[in-house]
């Protein structure tokens, strides 16, 4: 029978392909390791970016609205000491115009119903 003499030293060609595209293989293996593992990481700190934006965004948004109810508060106030002064005695004129001013104030929402009707009973009478 023929055998084939075993080769000592360097591969042959077949055995340079083979270990060119083992090392291939693996190089495309890793690449696409790091290069996942740099997506996720790029992800997360996009997220993480997003949160604190929408974050920073909800309290100032926050403040905002503390800001506007504090102004409709300071407002209401300024609006009901006109209407919680003593009645002037009664005039024709000034009492025409307080009128208007109360209701300005339930045209406002400043004044429910129940209270224009009080504090002009209360005007009226006195």
């Amino acid at each position: 029978m023929f055998r084939r003499p075993v080769r000592r030293g360097r591969p042959g060609l077949i055995g340079t392909m083979a270990q060119t595209a083992v090392i291939a293989g693996t190089a495309t293996a890793v690449s696409g390791s790091v290069a996942n593992r740099q997506h996720a990481k790029a992800a997360a700190h996009q997220q993480a970016a997003a949160a604190d934006q929408a974050a920073l965004e909800s309290q100032q948004q926050l403040a905002e609205m503390q800001a506007q109810v504090a102004a409709m508060q300071a407002q209401q106030a300024a609006a009901a000491v006109p209407a919680a002064a003593p009645a002037a005695p009664a005039g024709g004129t000034d009492m025409i115009s307080q009128l208007q001013q109360l209701a300005e104030l339930k045209t406002a929402g400043i004044l429910s119903d129940a209270e224009f009707e009080a504090a002009k009973a209360k005007l009226l009478a006195g």
